[in-house]
């Protein structure tokens, strides 16, 4: 079981956040920044980023991120992204093994976050981290995650 030793002060990540992009206007260049302060500002995780949704495709396409190269196309639907995003719903599985369905882009990912993002109602993507730790997250960072996610949304 992961025991946190850093808690994360989500305040002030995410008045980080809104300094670092309220006065850009590029969607991508925004996503950057957020996965990249994230990435600093996390312990424990192994990849942090952004799934873009493409409605054509009806898929969710890799978009900015921190970590080891990751699967490049998700199925809407599918594994802990896909699944999130359809039912715009959050997703914390503290054992991704166990997860039905689960898509590994990198096997020494243990557990999962997924924050969907949908601004005005339509869909835009998710926000996916990975931790090499079971049970990396609480419902702390369920919650901080969440409002960096409404702050995003005004930016992106």
């Amino acid at each position: 079981m992961f025991t946190a030793t850093n808690i994360t002060d989500y305040e002030q990540l995410n008045k980080t956040l809104e300094s670092l992009i309220e006065d850009e206007s590029d969607r991508i260049a925004n996503l950057s920044n957020a996965a990249s302060l994230l990435n600093f500002y996390l312990k424990d995780i192994n990849w942090v980023g952004f799934y873009l949704f493409e409605e054509e495709s009806d898929q969710l396409v890799l978009g900015p991120f921190q970590g080891l190269p990751a699967c490049v196309r998700i199925d809407n639907g599918k594994g802990v992204c896909g699944t999130a995003f359809r039912g715009n719903d959050v997703f914390v599985v503290d054992n991704v093994n166990e997860f039905p369905g689960h898509i590994a882009c990198d096997a020494n990912s243990k557990s999962e976050i997924v924050v969907p993002i949908y601004k005005d109602n339509e869909p835009v993507g998710v926000l996916d981290i990975d931790s090499p730790f079971y049970e990396r997250f609480s419902e702390e960072d369920r919650t901080g995650l969440i409002r960096f996610v409404d702050i995003l949304k005004k930016y992106i």
